[in-house]
């Protein structure tokens, strides 16, 4: 039961984390009025660019989504839908978890359970 707390902790924590990352983007954009929009102003070239560095954040987009890595290395992987909600599946999880300071790997039937 344990490895599913800790599937479960890994979830919250990546939700946090994406929170996190949403409140630093909008800190230092404040145009932004949701994530997504990171997306809109790369792809419209205006404000930002690709990959970038943004307060304590690197970014890089790819296809739908968005990878931000914090400055102490932990990564967020999301992508967008097209009404703007965030997207994320086991593989981005499993990436969130290994790139911790304490690094979890969390087996994908224990994620499945959790989410």
């Amino acid at each position: 039961m344990q490895r599913v707390g800790d599937a479960r902790g890994l979830v919250l924590g990546y939700v946090d984390a994406l929170n996190t990352v949403d409140a630093a983007m909008r800190a230092v954009i404040p145009s932004l009025e949701r994530l997504a929009d990171v997306l809109v102003l790369v792809r419209s070239h205006r404000i930002i660019n690709r990959s970038w560095q943004v307060g304590t954040y690197s970014y890089s987009i790819h296809g739908a989504g968005c990878r931000f890595v914090s400055d102490n290395g932990i990564e967020v992987d999301v992508d967008f839908a097209s009404d703007g909600s965030e997207i994320f599946d086991l593989w981005r999880l499993r990436w969130y978890g290994l790139s911790l300071l304490e690094p979890l790997d969390v087996a994908d039937q224990d994620l499945r359970t959790a989410v």
